[in-house]
């Protein structure tokens, strides 16, 4: 992922942080350089440079935040349970939540060498690479989800049952904490969605924001090495992340609507009746019945946390610059929500 200067809403004290890193980060030598990572849309994410090592730190945006956002200590404690259970994930280092530091709460973890991919269709890989890709993300997923939560230490970091409901529920009030507009098909969605709840209410960790973007693939093979971007990790039902890491399927990058299941569809890319069905032989579960809600449920989400982006904007504390575009995402996409609601059908 490319790196661009700290922006200036952005800003802390990189002085202090050094000095706080020195005292407490076993080997970490200054002189210390920070950037900013491009891109992401929620906790800003930065590159620390010094010469013998690299770092990426995670921390809370400045200012007024909707309430239960930006919870990197939860970020830090999730991926540091899952290192030990065979989830690919960097190396957590140390997390500090006193303000005093540098503003707000922050983590450190190891940089891990890779590739950040934006683009689904993965342009410049072989036929071969590219199935190989996809799938071994539905692997991942499937890995994520077959962590046992005793075991793993996770036990209470969420409730159990009635994941969807509560979901709804949550980012509802999200929505209209940081609502600008009046937007009918979210007003819609917030009624049909509790009606219309899958029947079965199992419980695995869930990642939350499961998409190619949130993974590191390795530097020259097409696989994954680390899963990133926890923040929205809970105890929750697993057929939410596999709906959510399907979205590529029918919406771009920019929240527009694709053609169809099938627009996605290039030399060596599985579609998503098979990326359905291979997460099903891994996991013995069947998204197929419940799909229109789970892809209008997963677009509803990414609605409220559009509408939650674009209200940062206009704060002025975004962690993209480019923040104000998303001012007709939440209308886009819960249009979109809406219409798959309708639509009845399964995968296909």
């Amino acid at each position: 992922m490319s790196t661009i200067p700290v922006q200036p809403g952005l800003a802390f004290d990189e002085t202090a942080l050094a000095r706080y890193l020195s005292a407490h980060l076993d080997g970490f030598a200054p002189p210390l350089t920070v950037s900013q990572f491009s891109g992401g849309q929620s906790n800003p994410t930065f590159l620390l440079s010094t010469p013998t090592r690299d770092y990426v730190l995670r921390k809370k945006p400045p200012g007024r935040l909707l309430p239960s956002a930006h919870q990197v200590e939860r970020e830090f404690r999730v991926m540091t349970a899952l290192a030990a259970h065979g989830v690919p994930v960097p190396p957590c280092l140390l997390a500090e939540d006193d303000e005093s530091v540098i503003g707000t709460p922050f983590f450190v973890m190891a940089r891990v060498e890779g590739r950040v991919l934006w683009d689904p269709k993965l342009p410049g890989f072989t036929p071969g690479e590219r199935a190989a890709l996809h799938g071994h993300a539905i692997d991942v997923l499937a890995a994520i989800h077959r962590v046992d939560v005793d075991a793993a230490g996770l036990s209470d970091f969420g409730r159990p049952g009635s994941y969807f409901g509560r979901q709804v529920a949550r980012w509802t009030q999200q929505y209209e904490a940081a609502q600008t507009d009046d937007l009918p098909d979210m007003t819609w969605l917030i009624d049909w969605l509790p009606r219309h709840a899958p029947a079965s209410d199992e419980t695995t960790i869930v990642h939350g924001d499961y998409r190619l973007d949130n993974l590191i693939v390795h530097p020259t093979e097409p696989r994954i090495v680390a899963v990133i971007d926890w923040e929205l990790s809970t105890l929750g039902h697993p057929l939410a992340d596999v709906a959510y890491a399907c979205l590529a399927y029918y919406i771009t990058r920019d929240g527009e609507r694709r053609e169809g299941p099938t627009a996605l569809d290039d030399a060596g890319i599985p579609g998503v009746e098979a990326q359905v069905a291979r997460y099903g032989a891994l996991s013995g579960r069947d998204a197929r019945a419940d799909w229109p809600f789970l892809v209008a449920f997963s677009l509803f989400r990414l609605a409220s946390i559009a509408q939650g982006v674009y209200a940062r904007a206009l704060q002025g504390n975004a962690s993209d610059a480019h923040a104000l575009r998303f001012k007709d995402t939440a209308r886009q996409l819960s249009a979109i929500a809406r219409g798959m609601a309708h639509s009845g059908t399964a995968t296909g």
